[in-house]
């Protein structure tokens, strides 16, 4: 009890630091939002007055105070450049699809990661350890935008699986989105599933050294039983802080990939919203991203609990 009331306390902490930075960052960068949405022949008079009407006058404590009041409702404001479009209904629209293609990712991470590690621990030293790790090199030195540079060019241009630049949102036909999501999801899940492989062969190959495996096979256990119920389980306590690790920069990965894909969802939001300087969403946007992130970790130390037996004596 004293362990979940301890996180959760550093849950809330962590958050509304997270948000006065996040504020407080986009406030001080040089540029005036007023001036960028009246254009470079506005007056001074007109910009002035759009500065109070959007409440840029008002000190940075008491603009922070009302941001975080509305934040907490699930209201960011109005969008600079959507013209007074709440910034709450854009993020609505374009969550779901960045949502999707970061579990699209996941689950590819996971299902051929795990498996892979294993077999090329229990395999050491044999040819097929010897691809795998050639596999994990090379997967892992192509940047995650560059593989959707090439996914593009061989199954959207040379195999017509897809269409390139011809993505559907989910609110028009949820299975043609899905269907052009798996092709991004594999451009970020490949990198991550070569670091995965790579940290769960080592993490294997590590505990199977230690004494309690070979007490476990003095006492008659095969080779499978010690693996799967004794090795496995210790060797993931330091996975599933890496894949936690993976899962946040899934999200990072996904604002790359989405430009290359022209998926319309958070990433490509946030690009345009910097271009044109639209704090609003920009301060929406990495609110999101980083409170998922600290949820994930969150989940990951509440997960450890059941992992290892140690934390609950804690």
């Amino acid at each position: 009890m004293k362990y979940m009331i301890k996180k959760i306390t550093t849950l809330i902490i962590t958050l509304l630091l997270v948000s006065v930075v996040t504020f407080v960052a986009f406030s001080v960068i040089p540029g005036d939002p007023a001036s960028t949405k009246l254009g470079t022949y506005a007056t001074p008079e007109r910009i002035e007055a759009l500065r109070e009407e959007m409440g840029l006058n008002k000190p940075l404590p008491q603009r922070y105070a009302d941001w975080l009041g509305g934040a907490l409702k699930g209201d960011f404001g109005e969008s600079y450049q959507y013209d007074g479009v709440p910034v709450s209904e854009l993020l609505n629209q374009r969550l779901p699809v960045t949502v999707a293609l970061a579990l699209m990712s996941f689950l590819i991470i996971l299902v051929i990661s795990i498996p892979m590690g294993i077999v090329s621990a229990r395999k050491e030293g044999t040819w097929i350890d010897v691809f795998i790790n050639m596999f994990t090199q090379v997967t892992m030195a192509i940047p995650a935008f560059f593989l959707g540079m090439i996914l593009t060019y061989f199954f959207g241009l040379v195999l017509k699986f897809f269409q390139p630049g011809k993505f559907v949102m989910p609110q028009e036909n949820l299975g043609k989105c899905l269907a052009y999501l798996i092709f991004p999801a594999v451009a970020i899940a490949l990198p991550k599933i070569a670091m995965v492989v790579k940290f769960l062969r080592n993490s294997v190959l590590s505990e199977v050294k230690k004494d309690y495996v070979r007490t476990a096979y003095s006492k008659g256990n095969r080779t499978k039983k010690v693996l799967y119920i004794h090795v496995f389980q210790n060797a993931l306590i330091p996975v599933i802080t890496f894949i936690a690790m993976v899962a946040a920069e899934i999200l990072a990965g996904s604002i790359v990939v989405e430009q290359v894909f022209s998926v319309t969802g958070m990433g490509r939001l946030l690009v345009t919203a910097i271009t044109n300087r639209d704090y609003p969403i920009v301060q929406a946007v990495v609110l999101y991203i980083t409170v998922i992130v600290i949820l994930i970790n969150f989940i990951v130390d509440i997960l450890y609990q059941f992992v290892d037996p140690r934390v609950r004596t804690e």
